[in-house]
């Protein structure tokens, strides 16, 4: 398992004084423009829509591949289990500090580094593979090449049974999904700037590729 984090003390995140949830998100995405999948966070909505379907009370290891500022993370850390654990992956290192400043419970880790490296940052953490994987990166824009190894990695590291939970504004991140997940559940969240594509690949349990 994991090793829990020490949480900061209450008047020791205060003195960090942290910046809005926006000011970090927009510095993001105009740093990193092709990294970020929208200036508009996700709803409360599309949360509860992407995560009603997690089979909570069986999950170990939940994944996120690029939290920024933490939008879905309190709900998350709200469905996981005590003895469950989070670990959100993000390239951007003023996110991860940030994150880590301002959640401060032990069953959550940030991690600085890549989703294409997920199979590595789970091992590193104790574990073989994940429940569970998030994602909102936006694959239409990534750099050529890492939408298809990010998508290869993800299949690899999901247990039988668990899912590749994706939410895009776009609909092209099915070619990625398509060629590794052959039971792919599809809907389209309106109440969203702009509506969301949302897709959950199953991994099924007799999958030929499971291994």
């Amino acid at each position: 398992m994991a090793q829990p984090r020490i949480a900061l003390d209450h008047e020791e995140t205060r003195a960090r004084k942290l910046p809005s949830p926006w000011a970090m998100f927009l510095g993001g995405f105009v740093k990193r423009p092709r990294m970020v999948g929208s200036v508009i966070a996700s709803t409360k909505t599309l949360q509860n829509t992407m995560l009603k379907r997690v089979d909570w009370a069986n999950t170990k290891l939940f994944v996120e591949y690029g939290p920024g500022v933490g939008t879905y993370t309190q709900n998350i850390l709200d469905r996981l289990p005590p003895d469950g654990t989070y670990i959100a992956i993000d390239t951007n290192p003023d996110f991860i500090d940030y994150l880590g400043i301002k959640y401060t419970d032990s069953r959550f880790v940030p991690v600085l580094g890549s989703a294409e490296d997920v199979e590595k940052i789970v091992a590193d953490h104790g574990f073989e593979k994940a429940d569970y994987v998030l994602s909102g990166l936006p694959f239409s824009t990534l750099p050529k090449g890492v939408a298809p190894a990010i998508a290869a990695a993800t299949h690899r590291v999901l247990k039988p049974g668990g899912a590749f939970l994706v939410y895009q504004f776009r609909p092209k991140v099915r070619d990625f999904l398509t060629p590794y997940w052959d039971n792919i559940d599809y809907s389209i969240e309106w109440i969203a700037i702009p509506p969301s594509h949302n897709f959950w690949a199953w991994k099924g349990e007799d999958d030929a590729n499971a291994a």
